[in-house]
Protein backbone atom coordinates (compact mmCIF):
# COMPACT_ATOMS: atom_id res chain seq x y z
CA UNK A 1 0.00 0.00 0.00
CA UNK A 2 2.95 2.34 0.64
CA UNK A 3 4.74 1.56 -2.63
CA UNK A 4 5.88 4.63 -4.57
CA UNK A 5 3.98 4.72 -7.89
CA UNK A 6 6.02 4.51 -11.07
CA UNK A 7 5.15 6.74 -14.02
CA UNK A 8 6.66 6.21 -17.48
CA UNK A 9 6.76 8.91 -20.15
CA UNK A 10 6.61 7.42 -23.66
CA UNK A 11 8.01 9.66 -26.40
CA UNK A 12 8.29 8.64 -30.09
CA UNK A 13 11.36 10.18 -31.73
CA UNK A 14 12.11 10.74 -35.39
CA UNK A 15 14.99 13.08 -36.27
CA UNK A 16 14.71 15.18 -33.09
CA UNK A 17 18.43 15.58 -32.36
CA UNK A 18 18.17 19.35 -31.97
CA UNK A 19 15.42 19.31 -29.35
CA UNK A 20 16.27 16.25 -27.21
CA UNK A 21 18.74 17.92 -24.78
CA UNK A 22 16.22 20.65 -23.92
CA UNK A 23 13.43 18.10 -23.58
CA UNK A 24 15.45 15.99 -21.13
CA UNK A 25 16.44 19.08 -19.12
CA UNK A 26 12.83 20.21 -18.74
CA UNK A 27 11.63 16.72 -17.82
CA UNK A 28 14.22 16.57 -15.04
CA UNK A 29 13.08 19.93 -13.70
CA UNK A 30 9.42 18.86 -13.74
CA UNK A 31 9.99 15.62 -11.85
CA UNK A 32 12.42 17.21 -9.40
CA UNK A 33 9.30 18.68 -7.80
CA UNK A 34 7.45 15.32 -7.85
CA UNK A 35 9.28 13.61 -4.99
CA UNK A 36 6.44 11.14 -4.40
CA UNK A 37 6.74 9.72 -7.95
CA UNK A 38 9.21 7.20 -9.32
CA UNK A 39 9.61 8.03 -13.01
CA UNK A 40 11.33 7.01 -16.21
CA UNK A 41 11.34 8.17 -19.82
CA UNK A 42 11.07 5.69 -22.69
CA UNK A 43 12.23 7.16 -25.98
CA UNK A 44 11.23 5.14 -29.07
CA UNK A 45 13.56 5.88 -31.96
CA UNK A 46 11.55 5.38 -35.14
CA UNK A 47 14.46 4.93 -37.55
CA UNK A 48 15.94 8.42 -37.16
CA UNK A 49 18.50 9.47 -39.74
CA UNK A 50 20.25 12.02 -37.50
CA UNK A 51 22.07 11.56 -34.17
CA UNK A 52 18.94 11.16 -32.05
CA UNK A 53 19.97 7.66 -30.91
CA UNK A 54 23.43 8.85 -29.88
CA UNK A 55 21.98 11.77 -27.92
CA UNK A 56 19.56 9.50 -26.05
CA UNK A 57 22.29 6.92 -25.38
CA UNK A 58 24.50 9.65 -23.90
CA UNK A 59 21.65 10.88 -21.68
CA UNK A 60 21.01 7.29 -20.54
CA UNK A 61 24.67 6.91 -19.61
CA UNK A 62 24.34 9.94 -17.31
CA UNK A 63 20.85 9.11 -16.02
CA UNK A 64 19.53 5.50 -16.33
CA UNK A 65 15.96 6.74 -15.95
CA UNK A 66 16.11 7.76 -19.61
CA UNK A 67 15.66 4.59 -21.68
CA UNK A 68 15.65 3.80 -25.38
CA UNK A 69 13.78 1.44 -27.70
CA UNK A 70 15.26 1.35 -31.21
CA UNK A 71 13.06 0.17 -34.06
CA UNK A 72 14.62 -1.55 -37.06
CA UNK A 73 13.37 1.13 -39.46
CA UNK A 74 10.86 3.96 -39.72
CA UNK A 75 7.46 2.38 -39.02
CA UNK A 76 5.58 5.61 -38.28
CA UNK A 77 4.43 7.57 -35.26
CA UNK A 78 1.59 5.24 -34.22
CA UNK A 79 3.64 1.99 -34.25
CA UNK A 80 6.39 3.79 -32.32
CA UNK A 81 3.84 4.88 -29.75
CA UNK A 82 2.56 1.29 -29.53
CA UNK A 83 6.13 0.03 -28.97
CA UNK A 84 6.61 2.52 -26.14
CA UNK A 85 3.38 1.49 -24.41
CA UNK A 86 4.41 -2.17 -24.65
CA UNK A 87 7.80 -1.34 -23.13
CA UNK A 88 6.20 0.43 -20.15
CA UNK A 89 5.19 -2.91 -18.65
CA UNK A 90 5.94 -2.03 -15.03
CA UNK A 91 4.52 1.49 -14.91
CA UNK A 92 1.45 2.36 -12.85
CA UNK A 93 0.62 5.11 -15.32
CA UNK A 94 1.96 6.15 -18.72
CA UNK A 95 2.20 9.68 -20.08
CA UNK A 96 2.36 9.94 -23.87
CA UNK A 97 3.73 13.01 -25.59
CA UNK A 98 5.67 14.15 -28.65
CA UNK A 99 9.35 15.06 -28.59
CA UNK A 100 9.12 18.48 -30.28
CA UNK A 101 8.16 20.36 -27.05
CA UNK A 102 4.91 21.59 -28.52
CA UNK A 103 3.41 19.62 -25.65
CA UNK A 104 5.01 21.36 -22.64
CA UNK A 105 6.44 19.02 -19.97
CA UNK A 106 5.41 21.63 -17.38
CA UNK A 107 1.80 20.45 -17.83
CA UNK A 108 2.66 16.94 -16.55
CA UNK A 109 2.01 17.77 -12.84
CA UNK A 110 -1.60 18.64 -13.72
CA UNK A 111 -2.00 15.29 -15.48
CA UNK A 112 -0.61 13.53 -12.42
CA UNK A 113 -2.89 15.47 -10.08
CA UNK A 114 -5.99 14.34 -12.01
CA UNK A 115 -4.68 10.77 -11.96
CA UNK A 116 -4.19 10.87 -8.18
CA UNK A 117 -7.81 12.03 -7.88
CA UNK A 118 -8.95 8.80 -9.53
CA UNK A 119 -9.00 9.48 -13.27
CA UNK A 120 -7.93 6.53 -15.43
CA UNK A 121 -7.55 8.53 -18.65
CA UNK A 122 -6.45 12.17 -18.54
CA UNK A 123 -6.71 14.15 -21.77
CA UNK A 124 -4.67 17.27 -22.48
CA UNK A 125 -6.95 19.56 -24.51
CA UNK A 126 -5.37 22.40 -26.46
CA UNK A 127 -6.74 25.83 -25.60
CA UNK A 128 -4.66 27.32 -28.39
CA UNK A 129 -2.13 26.18 -30.93
CA UNK A 130 0.58 27.95 -32.92
CA UNK A 131 0.05 26.33 -36.33
CA UNK A 132 -1.16 28.64 -39.07
CA UNK A 133 -2.18 28.40 -42.69
CA UNK A 134 -2.99 25.11 -44.40
CA UNK A 135 -1.96 22.89 -41.47
CA UNK A 136 -4.19 24.79 -39.04
CA UNK A 137 -7.12 24.66 -41.48
CA UNK A 138 -6.57 20.92 -41.97
CA UNK A 139 -6.53 20.22 -38.22
CA UNK A 140 -9.78 22.13 -37.68
CA UNK A 141 -11.48 20.48 -40.65
CA UNK A 142 -10.42 17.00 -39.49
CA UNK A 143 -11.78 17.44 -35.97
CA UNK A 144 -15.11 18.70 -37.32
CA UNK A 145 -15.41 15.81 -39.77
CA UNK A 146 -14.37 13.23 -37.17
CA UNK A 147 -17.01 14.38 -34.70
CA UNK A 148 -19.66 14.06 -37.41
CA UNK A 149 -18.52 10.76 -38.92
CA UNK A 150 -17.06 8.75 -36.05
CA UNK A 151 -18.93 6.18 -34.00
CA UNK A 152 -16.68 7.15 -31.05
CA UNK A 153 -16.19 10.95 -31.17
CA UNK A 154 -13.00 12.25 -29.61
CA UNK A 155 -12.52 15.47 -27.70
CA UNK A 156 -11.67 18.26 -30.19
CA UNK A 157 -8.10 19.57 -30.14
CA UNK A 158 -6.60 16.51 -28.49
CA UNK A 159 -3.68 14.46 -29.71
CA UNK A 160 -1.00 12.24 -28.25
CA UNK A 161 -0.45 14.23 -25.06
CA UNK A 162 -2.19 12.69 -22.06
CA UNK A 163 -2.04 10.06 -19.32
CA UNK A 164 -3.24 6.45 -19.19
CA UNK A 165 -3.64 4.46 -16.00
CA UNK A 166 -2.27 0.90 -15.92
CA UNK A 167 -5.70 -0.61 -16.61
CA UNK A 168 -6.13 1.60 -19.68
CA UNK A 169 -2.62 0.77 -20.93
CA UNK A 170 -3.29 -2.97 -20.58
CA UNK A 171 -6.55 -2.59 -22.50
CA UNK A 172 -4.81 -0.58 -25.20
CA UNK A 173 -2.00 -3.14 -25.54
CA UNK A 174 -4.54 -5.92 -26.13
CA UNK A 175 -5.95 -4.23 -29.22
CA UNK A 176 -4.72 -6.24 -32.24
CA UNK A 177 -5.44 -3.86 -35.11
CA UNK A 178 -2.72 -2.63 -37.44
CA UNK A 179 -4.03 0.78 -38.54
CA UNK A 180 -4.02 2.69 -35.27
CA UNK A 181 -5.43 6.10 -34.48
CA UNK A 182 -4.36 6.76 -30.90
CA UNK A 183 -6.96 9.41 -29.88
CA UNK A 184 -9.76 7.26 -31.26
CA UNK A 185 -8.54 4.09 -29.53
CA UNK A 186 -8.14 6.03 -26.31
CA UNK A 187 -11.80 7.03 -26.53
CA UNK A 188 -12.86 3.51 -27.51
CA UNK A 189 -11.33 1.72 -24.50
CA UNK A 190 -13.44 3.84 -22.16
CA UNK A 191 -12.61 4.15 -18.41
CA UNK A 192 -13.05 7.24 -16.29
CA UNK A 193 -11.86 10.24 -18.30
CA UNK A 194 -10.96 13.77 -17.20
CA UNK A 195 -9.87 16.74 -19.34
CA UNK A 196 -7.17 19.32 -18.68
CA UNK A 197 -6.36 22.38 -20.78
CA UNK A 198 -3.03 23.75 -21.98
CA UNK A 199 -1.58 26.05 -24.63
CA UNK A 200 0.33 24.26 -27.39
CA UNK A 201 3.71 25.82 -28.10
CA UNK A 202 5.81 26.19 -31.24
CA UNK A 203 8.42 23.58 -32.04
CA UNK A 204 11.54 24.17 -29.97
CA UNK A 205 13.81 23.44 -32.95
CA UNK A 206 13.87 21.77 -36.35
CA UNK A 207 11.11 21.14 -38.85
CA UNK A 208 7.85 19.22 -38.34
CA UNK A 209 8.43 15.49 -38.70
CA UNK A 210 4.92 14.88 -40.06
CA UNK A 211 4.56 15.93 -43.69
CA UNK A 212 1.22 17.03 -45.10
CA UNK A 213 0.89 13.66 -46.86
CA UNK A 214 1.46 11.76 -43.60
CA UNK A 215 -1.10 13.91 -41.79
CA UNK A 216 -3.69 13.30 -44.52
CA UNK A 217 -3.02 9.54 -44.39
CA UNK A 218 -3.29 9.64 -40.59
CA UNK A 219 -6.62 11.46 -40.86
CA UNK A 220 -7.96 8.89 -43.35
CA UNK A 221 -6.86 6.06 -41.04
CA UNK A 222 -8.75 7.68 -38.17
CA UNK A 223 -11.95 8.22 -40.15
CA UNK A 224 -12.01 4.77 -41.76
CA UNK A 225 -11.05 2.93 -38.56
CA UNK A 226 -13.82 4.47 -36.46
CA UNK A 227 -16.73 4.96 -38.82
CA UNK A 228 -18.80 3.01 -41.34
CA UNK A 229 -20.68 6.18 -42.27
CA UNK A 230 -18.76 6.72 -45.57
CA UNK A 231 -20.09 3.35 -46.76
CA UNK A 232 -23.60 4.31 -45.71
CA UNK A 233 -23.29 7.66 -47.51
CA UNK A 234 -22.29 5.90 -50.74
CA UNK A 235 -25.23 3.49 -50.36
CA UNK A 236 -27.63 6.39 -49.73
CA UNK A 237 -26.22 8.36 -52.68
CA UNK A 238 -26.63 5.32 -54.95
CA UNK A 239 -30.22 4.87 -53.79
CA UNK A 240 -31.09 8.55 -54.36
CA UNK A 241 -29.49 8.61 -57.82
CA UNK A 242 -31.31 5.37 -58.77
CA UNK A 243 -34.66 6.82 -57.69
CA UNK A 244 -34.02 10.02 -59.62
CA UNK A 245 -33.01 8.02 -62.70
CA UNK A 246 -36.10 5.82 -62.44
CA UNK A 247 -38.31 8.88 -62.09
CA UNK A 248 -36.75 10.57 -65.13
CA UNK A 249 -37.05 7.40 -67.18
CA UNK A 250 -40.74 7.06 -66.28
CA UNK A 251 -41.30 10.74 -67.13
CA UNK A 252 -39.74 10.51 -70.62
CA UNK A 253 -41.39 7.16 -71.42
CA UNK A 254 -44.76 8.62 -70.50
CA UNK A 255 -44.16 11.68 -72.71
CA UNK A 256 -43.20 9.48 -75.65
CA UNK A 257 -46.24 7.21 -75.24
CA UNK A 258 -48.50 10.25 -75.13
CA UNK A 259 -46.88 11.66 -78.26
CA UNK A 260 -45.71 14.80 -76.48
CA UNK A 261 -42.03 14.17 -77.23
CA UNK A 262 -40.76 13.32 -80.68
CA UNK A 263 -36.96 13.41 -80.39
CA UNK A 264 -34.73 15.62 -78.32
CA UNK A 265 -31.01 16.03 -78.77
CA UNK A 266 -30.16 16.30 -75.04
CA UNK A 267 -26.45 15.74 -75.66
CA UNK A 268 -25.26 18.09 -72.87
CA UNK A 269 -27.70 16.62 -70.38
CA UNK A 270 -26.71 13.07 -71.28
CA UNK A 271 -22.96 13.75 -70.94
CA UNK A 272 -23.49 15.56 -67.63
CA UNK A 273 -25.51 12.69 -66.18
CA UNK A 274 -23.00 10.07 -67.33
CA UNK A 275 -20.06 11.98 -65.86
CA UNK A 276 -21.92 12.60 -62.61
CA UNK A 277 -22.97 8.98 -62.13
CA UNK A 278 -19.51 7.75 -63.19
CA UNK A 279 -17.85 10.07 -60.67
CA UNK A 280 -20.12 8.84 -57.86
CA UNK A 281 -19.30 5.24 -58.80
CA UNK A 282 -15.55 5.89 -58.75
CA UNK A 283 -15.79 7.62 -55.35
CA UNK A 284 -17.77 4.66 -54.03
CA UNK A 285 -15.21 2.19 -55.38
CA UNK A 286 -12.43 4.24 -53.79
CA UNK A 287 -14.15 4.18 -50.38
CA UNK A 288 -14.69 0.43 -50.68
CA UNK A 289 -11.01 0.08 -51.59
CA UNK A 290 -9.95 1.92 -48.42
CA UNK A 291 -11.91 -0.47 -46.24
CA UNK A 292 -10.84 -3.53 -48.24
CA UNK A 293 -7.18 -2.49 -48.04
CA UNK A 294 -7.42 -2.33 -44.26
CA UNK A 295 -8.99 -5.79 -44.15
CA UNK A 296 -6.08 -7.05 -46.27
CA UNK A 297 -3.53 -5.49 -43.90
CA UNK A 298 -5.27 -6.99 -40.87
CA UNK A 299 -5.43 -10.57 -42.19
CA UNK A 300 -1.69 -10.57 -43.00
CA UNK A 301 -1.02 -10.29 -39.25
CA UNK A 302 2.38 -8.68 -39.68
CA UNK A 303 3.70 -6.95 -36.54
CA UNK A 304 3.29 -3.18 -36.45
CA UNK A 305 6.96 -2.72 -35.55
CA UNK A 306 10.21 -4.63 -35.04
CA UNK A 307 12.49 -3.77 -32.13
CA UNK A 308 16.17 -3.66 -32.99
CA UNK A 309 17.64 -2.89 -29.57
CA UNK A 310 16.58 -1.87 -26.05
CA UNK A 311 18.74 0.27 -23.80
CA UNK A 312 17.95 0.31 -20.09
CA UNK A 313 14.94 -2.01 -20.46
CA UNK A 314 14.44 -5.68 -19.85
CA UNK A 315 14.21 -7.70 -23.11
Amino acid sequence: MNRVPHVAIVIPVWNEEAVLPELCRRLRLVFAEQSSIDWSVIFVDDGSRDRSRDVIAAVHHEDPRFKLVELSRNFGHQPALEAGLAAAASADAVITMDADLQDPPEHIPELLAKWREGAEVVLAVRRSRKERGLRRLGFNLFHRCFRWLSDFPIEPNTGTFGLLDRVAVDAFNRLPERHRFFPGLRAWVGFRRVDTSYDRDDRAAGEPGQSLYRLIRYAVDGLVSFSKLPLRIVTFAGLVISLIGFGLALFFVTRRLLGIEIAQTGFTTLVTLILFVGGVQLVGIGILGEYLGRVYDEVKRRPNYIVKRRTGLEP
